[in-house]
């Protein structure tokens, strides 16, 4: 059967008075309504709106009903958040009446709207209509107050800005309907704590200036109290804090406290600082606007004095920068300046005290001689006689400007060479420096010399004194080697390589002269020396030289002024050559002949030869007595006996039935082996020990009662474990010698012909076929 759902209108305007917050009776809605010969068609049911926070509960909202049925033969229920679903229990529903009950307060801030949805049903549970919704909006009420974003807001502005300059902004939120005026906010500014220079909008909360005058040297600092109420300002309130900071400009030029400044400064120091020059700025300290710069304008044109800045104070501490001289200038006048770091702003005023005088007076005081020369340098030709003058090392007193009353001395003299005149500052020389000093570092000997005044207390001076020690030309270059070899046929081999050596240095030694002597004519028709560099010649023979030893005459001359030769002696040997030019082997032998062999390396050959001879006597006599031990442990069997490299052992015992080996009385009769004060015999060697040497082992003691052979047997068997002579004889180490006369007879087979040579094999076949392979080999069938 058809139905259409409709709403009397009746009941649905007061259900929508709860909308205004003023509950009205409960409305009965017919979503089911059928109208007969119609068809169902959908229906749209209005909200129901209820305030939050409505205390009066459990109250009804609306009633529901359907026209499908009797009154009493239905069954309504609700589903959905506050019924079913969390949150729980906020709405019910009678179900037979249908009407809907409100039984919590509600808070729009957590749920603004529920949207349920109604059943019908028949008694025995069967759908009846199809669901429809119910949709409940909770109505707002102005029940939170505005709350500010910040505590405390922050703005920065520079002093002097203009009216409607941007400082900062305030924001403030209301958790209340932004769609009613429980949220609509207005700002203020309830207290600046002095003049009204900043505004507020009441819509946006921005912060602006409102008229000049800002100063941060008056106030640096502003708190502002500010408030938001919501009802468009009328109803609740919430206040903050706005905190302003003036920002500084440079409007304040920095100025000296005084227009002139006296101070004193000693004399011949430097990096001192004399006094300072106090200055003020009303600007921000430690800003660029506040920190001072200082100029010398006037009155030191050689740079003797400075001014830095006391971060601290910002005041200039003038300071030395160059020593100070009393008997040149006794008191400087300066003009200083001071500004700032940052440009001075258009409208700042221009400043009373922006320069100053500074006077310092400059204190006397007993200055260090000065040397007129430092360091001083001169030469003195080497192998200089005593008593030779060096220099005058004088020095003037810049007090008196004077060179009297001064008194010189020596500080540094590590060959005490030198001597100085204490009252004239000359030097001279006391001996003869040697040219091996190791205090001559490159050809310079370096002295350190004092000037001292007669003031109280005296000042001193020290000045370096420094000498070239000029090379002479002493010695004459000499040749190296004297001797040499070469090819006699003048067209083969590179000739002889000769070398020159010189004591003296440059320009007194190399390049060398090298010349046949003129007073053996001869020389010059056999031999030929060409320069080969600055130090080497090369010898060679003009027509083919006989072989043998040549003795030539050379004149060797040096660079040095005047220059110093020497006549020397070489020793040439001429040899057979190949075609390389190289000298044969066979006449080095002959070679060496020629050119002498000393007596000295002659007794060193000798003695060499002996050397050896001695140590290859000594290392046979030590073999020899090192294989005696070996050869006594060894039995030599007859002669005749070919087997030589069998070796006798004596024994071929071991196991249970040796009783040689060890006697086993010890262990029966412990305490009689031996009487008191008789040594126990020492045990027999082992023929397979190395050597037949046994390590010594300690002495041990013997049971005292037949109760501690236990403890005795056991110390045994540990010693014996450690013993490396002594083997375990339940094992087959020791064996006997098996050569020619031992009664066990030989295995080898090299003798085996002389007593059986008639002996049969045949029954090696019936020990099994393991044997058959022997009875094969040495039987007669």
């Amino acid at each position: 059967m058809d139905a259409a759902l409709l709403l009397a209108l009746g009941l649905l305007a007061q259900g929508l008075g709860l909308s205004r917050g003023v509950p009205g009776g409960p409305s009965a809605l017919y979503p089911w309504h059928r109208v007969p010969g119609r068809v169902r068609r959908a229906w749209v049911i209005p909200s129901i709106s209820v305030s939050e926070n409505y205390k009066r509960i459990p109250y009804t909202l609306v009633q529901i009903k359907s026209d499908k049925q009797q009154l009493g033969s239905i069954i309504y229920s609700i589903q959905g958040p506050g019924v079913d679903e969390e949150p729980r229990g906020v709405f019910s529903i009678d179900k037979f009446s249908g009407k809907v009950f409100l039984n919590a307060m509600l808070d729009r801030e957590k749920t603004d709207r529920f949207r349920l949805r109604a059943f019908a049903l028949d008694l025995g549970g069967s759908t009846l209509e199809d669901p429809t919704d119910l949709e409940i909006v909770v109505v707002d009420q102005n029940d939170n107050r505005p709350v500010f974003r910040e505590e405390v807001f922050t703005g920065h502005v520079l002093e002097g800005a203009a009216p409607g300059t941007f400082v900062t902004r305030a924001e403030a939120t209301d958790a209340d309907d932004p769609e009613t005026d429980n949220a609509a906010l207005r700002y203020s500014i309830v207290a600046q704590g002095g003049p009204e220079l900043f505004s507020i909008d009441e819509l946006t909360g921005e912060i602006r200036t409102v008229q000049v005058g800002l100063d941060r040297e008056v106030v640096a600092v502003y708190n502002l109290t500010l408030q938001v109420a919501d009802m468009s300002g009328d109803g609740l309130t919430a206040t903050a804090f706005a905190l302003i900071t003036l920002d500084d400009i440079n409007d304040h030029a920095p100025e000296f406290t005084r227009d002139e400044f006296f101070l004193e400064a000693v004399e011949a120091v430097s990096g001192v600082d004399v006094g300072r020059l106090e200055v003020q700025d009303a600007d921000l300290p430690g800003s660029p606007n506040w920190v001072a710069s200082f100029s010398i304008l006037e009155g030191d044109p050689d740079g003797h004095f400075s001014i830095r800045t006391d971060p601290g104070t910002n005041a200039g501490i003038l300071s030395v920068a160059k020593p100070l001289d009393h008997e040149s200038c006794a008191l400087h006048q300066l003009r200083v300046a001071v500004q700032n770091e940052a440009p001075l702003h258009a409208a700042a005023p221009k400043p009373r005290r922006g320069q100053a005088t500074v006077s310092v007076r400059v204190q006397d005081t007993n200055e260090a001689p000065e040397f007129l020369e430092n360091p001083l340098r001169t030469s003195l030709a080497e192998g200089a006689a005593p008593g030779t003058h060096v220099a005058i090392f004088s020095a003037r007193d810049p007090d008196t400007q004077q060179l009297q009353r001064l008194s010189y001395s020596k500080d540094y003299d590590p060959e005490d060479w030198l001597q100085v005149d204490g009252a004239t500052g000359r030097i001279q020389t006391r001996r003869a420096l040697s040219p091996a000093s190791p205090f001559l570092k490159s050809g310079w000997y370096r002295a350190i010399i004092l000037a001292s005044d007669d003031a109280s207390p005296p000042r001193t001076a020290t000045g370096t004194l420094s000498i070239e020690i000029l090379e002479v030309n002493d010695h004459a270059p000499v040749l190296n080697p004297p001797a040499g070899s070469l090819c006699g046929d003048p067209g083969r081999g590179p000739g002889l390589l000769l070398g020159a050596t010189d004591e003296d240095l440059p320009p007194h030694a190399a390049p060398f002269h090298f010349q046949l002597s003129p007073g053996v004519p001869e020389l010059a028709r056999n031999w030929s020396v060409t320069q080969v560099n600055a130090s080497h010649a090369r010898l060679r023979p003009r027509f083919r030289v006989a072989e043998g030893l040549h003795r030539l005459s050379l004149l060797l001359r040096d660079s040095g002024q005047p220059p110093r030769q020497r006549e020397q002696l070489l020793n040439v040997t001429v040899c057979r050559c190949a075609q390389d030019g190289a000298c044969l082997p066979a006449n080095a032998a002959r070679r060496a002949a020629g050119a002498g062999l000393s007596l000295g390396a002659l007794l060193v050959a000798l003695a060499s030869a002996a050397l050896l001879l001695l140590l290859l006597l000594l290392a046979a006599l030590l073999g020899r007595f090192r294989r005696r031990p070996l050869d006594k442990t060894l039995l030599h069997g007859p002669l005749d006996d070919p087997r030589d490299n069998v070796l006798d052992y004596h024994e071929q015992g071991g196991g249970e039935e040796d009783q040689d080996a060890y006697d086993i009385n010890q262990l029966r009769h412990p305490i009689g082996l031996r009487a008191p004060g008789v040594p126990l015999g020492r045990p027999p060697l082992r023929c397979d020990a190395p050597f037949s040497h046994r390590p010594p082992q300690p002495p041990r003691g013997l049971p005292s009662s037949p109760t501690d052979i236990a403890d005795f047997i056991r110390e045994g068997l540990e010693a014996a474990d450690g013993d490396p002579s002594v083997p375990p004889y339940d094992t087959a180490l020791i064996y006997d010698y098996e050569g020619d006369g031992s009664v066990a007879g030989t295995l080898s087979s090299i003798l085996s012909s002389l007593g059986d040579e008639d002996q049969g094999y045949d029954y090696l076949r019936d020990w099994g076929p393991r044997f058959t392979r022997l009875a094969d080999m040495y039987g007669h069938s």
